[in-house]
């Protein structure tokens, strides 16, 4: 891993960028409202993780709308309420084309005791996208892993890692389609293209920042120890 400036390539930030959390359904999978400002009127909703009866209450909430979903990954707790937001809204969904079918058949990957409803996404995505969304300009970054298909969505001086990095840890790799060394190939990724102040918004927990994690996190030891480069 490279040291100090030469870890990072530039950046273009876009607008700033209003991040809201809500913490949502029954393992509180932090749903978020993004907007460009606080008085936008269009918001995007990432990972609609309750009720769309919920998200759209905190929408309203704020005088927004929601202009377009993203989905991070199909894990059922992530999805909970896609279908029934983006048919009640008309609000487009993004999603990782690698997790389609996930999100077409949920009912053959969810635990028992929970119902998620189909819903085949509007744009299909792979991590290599640039987003021009509710007055945002995102990045779209494909960070496998946790699930195949992992999307992260970087937007102004924030970066939605959905289950990648949390505040002390990272996502479970013994899940199907989970993998140790994807995972953390997806972390350095992360590390070495955005700068360390990015704060990142997981999918579980608080806020954080890259410089915490790699400062502390135990599960990106092996990253910290890794030589830096020179010349």
């Amino acid at each position: 891993m490279t040291s100090g400036a030469a870890r990072h390539r530039p950046y273009t930030r876009g607008v700033s960028t209003v991040v809201d959390q809500l913490p949502l359904g029954p393992l509180q999978t932090n749903c978020y409202l993004v907007r460009s400002a606080p008085d936008a009127t269009d918001a995007l909703v990432v990972d609609p993780s309750g009720s769309a009866a919920e998200i759209e209450l905190e929408l309203a909430r704020r005088g927004a709308r929601c202009a377009a979903i993203l989905v991070t990954h199909s894990h059922f707790d992530h999805v909970l309420g896609l279908a029934d937001l983006a048919e009640g809204t008309g609000a487009p969904v993004h999603a990782p084309g690698a997790e389609l079918v996930v999100l077409e058949n949920p009912e053959q990957f969810t635990p028992a005791g929970f119902a998620v409803r189909p819903w085949t996404p509007e744009v299909l995505l792979d991590g290599a996208e640039r987003l021009e969304l509710a007055g945002l300009s995102l990045e779209v970054v494909s960070v496998p892993g946790h699930s195949p298909g992992h999307l992260a969505f970087a937007a102004g001086t924030s970066l939605l890692s959905g289950d990648v990095l949390f505040a002390g840890s990272v996502g479970r790799t013994d899940l199907p389609g989970g993998d140790w060394p994807t995972l953390l190939a997806s972390l350095r990724a992360l590390v070495e293209r955005f700068p360390l102040e990015t704060v990142v918004h997981p999918g579980h927990g608080p806020e954080t920042t890259l410089a915490a994690e790699l400062a502390t996190n135990p599960f990106l030891a092996e990253l910290r120890a890794e030589p830096a480069e020179t010349g």
